[in-house]
């Protein structure tokens, strides 16, 4: 790559690029124009925002700067799109993107007199689309999308213009770097580099990334703005219009227009069927949870001090169907934020931590949790959860409260007795949990909360001797509303039919939940329902007189989609050693009832020094090979060999039938 652009101009001596040539580039790639764009322009905008700004830049790109078109042979020609019919890209579109992308990237400059904190000279231009009345965003993507995203709003302009010049418009190095000069980019080199350590050499990937839903401008999904502030905005403008016209002598104190929460029931009424009106929303009897055989979210009755504030219920509802712009909110993957169809259930509502807190629960879907400062100085916060096909123990807590590293659960009416425990320590006996009148816990620390991994706090929940399901169970916070249920699968017997995931309250389970629960850290805002830790083999190991313990850890999410990390956890002297995670996979049936069967490998230093490729599998495995650079075959689910550091290796096993599976990773 070199260090500086080549003596290459995009744009050069030709016949003149008129608007009907620029029109007819612009609406033949109209689509890849505003996803370059939308790419580009800087992330602080705002979606909405952004999306407007992607379609204004490729708009204006028309009446851009009378250039002249270059000749053909000297246009920076991508690999495999947007090219001529004689196989050449067109001179013309190359105009029209470099006006994109120079526009785009004008955006996030500023004049160095500029006020530090006022937008850009570029955004304050007036220019069309413009959209009132609605909020306009693209569709979300998964978790790496979300991710990709959130790395893409932390580098420059340049950066993201040099990524989507590479891998949406598929140009050459020196092509990227000859148009990002001509843009204006000082460091086009610079940017080039930088982009290609986001892609870190999985540019397939990310091109198909970049091309989802997540940047699409043109794939929109609409909401309704802040209607409560749009309404007050008109009956001021409306008060003002007739304190103009009375201005000669009438007194207009009884038009005041200017309570906040006054639109608030206007706004009800006009929403169908009633769903956002306090007088509809759903509430369970008090001990309705012990007479049904549906035991989760539908089974709580509403609780709080504050259950019959209409004025907050109000509040609350109308800022989920409003979404004023100064709200925070928060989702898990896979969870909608549209306002209710129907009346949800009241699950909440009283003053907790210095907010003032509604829970709601929607049609068997989504918890939502709004909030807002009792001070009344701050913006509110709204969080929205997936919890459907909840069940006794993944229906037992929701996070009612944050406040520094602690949350505060309100639990399940049917939870007897309740408790915490470190998982990290777990000969030490569990410590019974405070709970208030409204079912609402002490503060408990939230794991990872620290530097490092040195505790991870647990909740240890039983259920009521009034329902079948009387049992223990441990859920954690993973900085969702719902808390995570934690299970473990023992150690297959010999004639033993494959075990069941059982709760991980008795000393197994403690024992193993020590050594891997320092991975859930990287399940944090996942969207997980579950985790199951799966002890699939116990290997030997060479040269000396102890063993290790395979471990599949298994975290579902609510949304479907399940991923696991196989762990290897070797015989140690601390109660709670890290266990090393020696492969992952992500969106697979591996480690649950739809895939039973699993293989992994990994290196191992003995204790005198020497190396060995060891690879296990589960019960069902008959033989299982490592191949590479090292060999070796044995009869049955384990295998070691001698091997070098580094050494790469495959495995493989082989089942009952004959049929053959890879390992995991």
């Amino acid at each position: 790559m070199p260090l500086h652009p080549p003596p290459l101009r995009i744009l050069g001596t030709g016949t003149h690029l008129g608007v009907e040539e620029a029109e007819a580039a612009l609406v033949e790639h109209y689509p890849r124009l505003v996803r370059l764009a939308y790419l580009t322009l800087p992330p602080a905008l705002g979606r909405h925002r952004r999306v407007l700004a992607a379609h204004s830049v490729v708009q204006r790109a028309m009446y851009g700067r009378a250039h002249r078109t270059p000749a053909p042979e000297r246009v920076p020609a991508p690999r495999s799109t947007a090219r001529a019919a004689d196989g050449r890209q067109t001179p013309a579109y190359a105009v029209v993107r470099l006006r994109v992308v120079r526009s785009a990237l004008a955006y996030g400059r500023r004049p160095r007199w500029w006020p530090e904190r006022a937008p850009a000279p570029a955004a304050l231009r007036p220019s069309l689309p413009v959209v009132r009345g609605l909020r306009l965003f693209p569709r979300a993507g998964g978790m790496d999308e979300f991710t990709l995203d959130r790395t893409l709003a932390e580098v420059p302009p340049p950066v993201r213009a040099a990524l989507g010049l590479g891998l949406l418009e598929k140009l050459s190095g020196d092509s990227t770097l000859a148009l990002l000069a001509e843009a204006g980019v000082r460091d086009p080199a610079g940017a080039v580099r930088a982009a290609t350590r986001i892609a870190d050499g999985d540019h397939e990937r990310v091109g198909r990334m970049l091309r989802s839903d997540e940047f699409d401008p043109c794939t929109v999904q609409t909401r309704p703005g802040d209607l409560l502030r749009r309404r007050h905005r008109m009956r001021a403008g409306a008060t003002a219009l007739v304190l103009l016209a009375v201005a000669g002598g009438l007194a207009l104190s009884g038009d005041r227009g200017t309570d906040g929460a006054e639109p608030v029931p206007a706004l009800l009424r006009t929403v169908p069927g009633g769903a956002l009106d306090p007088a509809k929303l759903l509430r369970t009897p008090p001990d309705q949870w012990a007479d049904t055989s549906r035991v989760d979210f539908t089974a709580w009755p509403p609780r709080g001090g504050r259950t019959d504030d209409r004025a907050l219920l109000e509040r609350a509802l109308g800022t989920w169907a409003g979404r004023p712009a100064d709200a925070t909110v928060t989702t898990t993957p896979g969870t909608s934020t549209v306002p209710p169809a129907e009346p949800p259930r009241l699950l909440f509502a009283g003053d907790l931590d210095g907010e003032a807190v509604v829970l709601f629960h929607d049609g068997g879907v989504r918890a939502v949790r709004y909030a807002e400062p009792r001070s009344g100085q701050g913006a509110p916060a709204l969080d929205f959860a997936r919890v459907d096909d909840a069940d006794v123990t993944t229906a037992a807590a929701l996070a009612v409260g944050r406040s520094g590293s602690a949350t505060r659960f309100l639990l399940a009416p049917w939870v007897a007795e309740s408790a915490t425990r470190d998982l990290l320590r777990p000969g030490t006996p569990a410590r019974a949990l405070p709970v208030d009148q409204d079912g609402v816990t002490a503060a408990v620390p939230r794991p990872g909360a620290g530097a490092g991994c040195v505790s991870w706090p647990a909740v240890q929940l039983r259920s009521s001797d009034r329902i079948v399901e009387k049992h223990a169970f441990l859920v954690t916070d993973l900085g969702e509303l719902a808390p995570v249920h934690l299970t473990h699968t023992p150690l297959p017997a010999a004639g033993v039919p494959p075990r069941q995931p059982r709760e991980a309250t008795g000393p197994d389970g403690l024992a193993g939940w020590a050594h891997t629960a320092c991975s859930l850290l990287g399940l944090r805002g996942s969207g997980v329902r579950a985790v199951n830790d799966w002890h699939f083999a116990r290997q030997p190991l060479p040269g000396t007189r102890s063993t290790a313990d395979w471990v599949c850890t298994r975290a579902d999410t609510w949304r479907g989609p399940g991923r696991v990390l196989v762990q290897f956890v070797p015989s140690a002297a601390s109660p709670s050693a890290r266990a090393d995670v020696v492969s992952e996979r992500r969106n697979t049936a591996l480690c649950s009832r739809f895939g039973q069967h699993v293989a992994a490998g990994t290196l191992w230093k003995s204790p005198a020094g020497g190396w060995y490729a060891l690879a296990a599998g589960s019960r069902a495995v008959r033989r299982i090979e490592i191949s590479g650079s090292v060999r070796g075959r044995s009869d049955g689910p384990t295998l070691a060999v001698r091997a070098q550091r580094e050494t790469g290796f495959r495995v493989s096993a082989v089942l009952p039938g004959g049929s053959t599976i890879s390992s995991v990773g």
